[in-house]
Formats: C-alpha cells, structure tokens, sequence
C-alpha cells in the first residue's frame, strides 16, 4: 500500500475533486447511459462542502478525496464523493480511509451511515466488505447502509 494522508478540504480543491469525480465515474455511468460531461463536474460544486470534505494525498500529491456529510437531523451521516485516482485503486488506500472514517463513526456514536453507489460499480464489493448492505435501488443507483456496531441485528 502507499503511504497516504488524509487532510481537511478547503475551497480551492474543488476542481480538482470534481475533474477527479468525472475521470473516476466516466465508465459507469457511460454504461448507464448517463455521463454528461459539464454534469458530472456541476454536479460536485454544487454539492462541494469543504467541511465535511477530506482530501487524500498520497506522496503530499492530490490522489482523491471522500466526505461524511450528517443529515439534517444528524440521525445518520452520509458517505459521499469517494474518489481515487484510478492508477491507485486497488492497492488498499480506499480500504484505509473508509476503515478509519468508520471507526471514528462509531467512536463518535454516530448510529447509522449511508452512501449509495452506481448500479454495477466494483466499489460495492469494498462498502459491503466494511458492513454496508443494500437498502434500495433504481436503475442508476444502489443505496447502501451500515448500522453502528452496538445497533446491529444478531
């Protein structure tokens, strides 16, 4: 694995999230027929939100970014814009930062967190290797959870 860091995001990394976001989605959502390439990019600074919003280095290099936004009641939190560069998937970095997000999740006693995932995205495999399971799906979307440890079925 690389040797990575994760920082607080600030304003300026917008573009480089979002060009990341368009690189990262492309042939996803080009199977799903919905890649529109001034959208993919709109999309992430209209939702931007710096602080919520970590930014992954790896070599103090730009290498991706993720977000853990709470929901308006702070009932749950949201797993949202989970990028990395593609030469670098695969080699654990993506396992790091989502196993340190949630364990600081639950630390902070937060009960439930949320994401959903393009429909045959080979990110799902990791989200359901940390808990996540399927709550719904459309035909662009699979929306996933994952329930505090203390709050889990037997």
């Amino acid at each position: 694995m690389a040797d990575w860091a994760i920082r607080p995001a600030v304003r300026a990394d917008v573009e480089s999230v979002a060009e990341l976001r368009a690189v990262v989605l492309r042939a996803d959502l080009e199977r799903l027929g919905r890649y529109d390439e001034r959208r993919v990019r709109q999309r992430l600074r209209d939702g931007f939100e710096p602080g919520h919003t970590w930014v992954i280095e790896v070599g103090g290099l730009f290498a991706g970014c993720v977000a853990l936004r709470p929901d308006a009641d702070a009932r749950c939190h949201w797993l949202e814009h989970f990028y990395l560069a593609p030469g670098l998937q695969g080699g654990g970095i993506g396992s790091g930062v989502l196993g340190g997000l949630l364990e600081r999740c639950d630390r902070d006693g937060v009960p439930v967190v949320r994401l959903n995932v393009l429909r045959g995205s080979p990110a799902r495999r990791l989200y359901e290797r940390y808990g996540f399971s399927v709550e719904a799906e459309d035909s662009v979307d699979v929306f996933m959870v994952r329930e505090a440890p203390t709050r889990r079925r037997p």
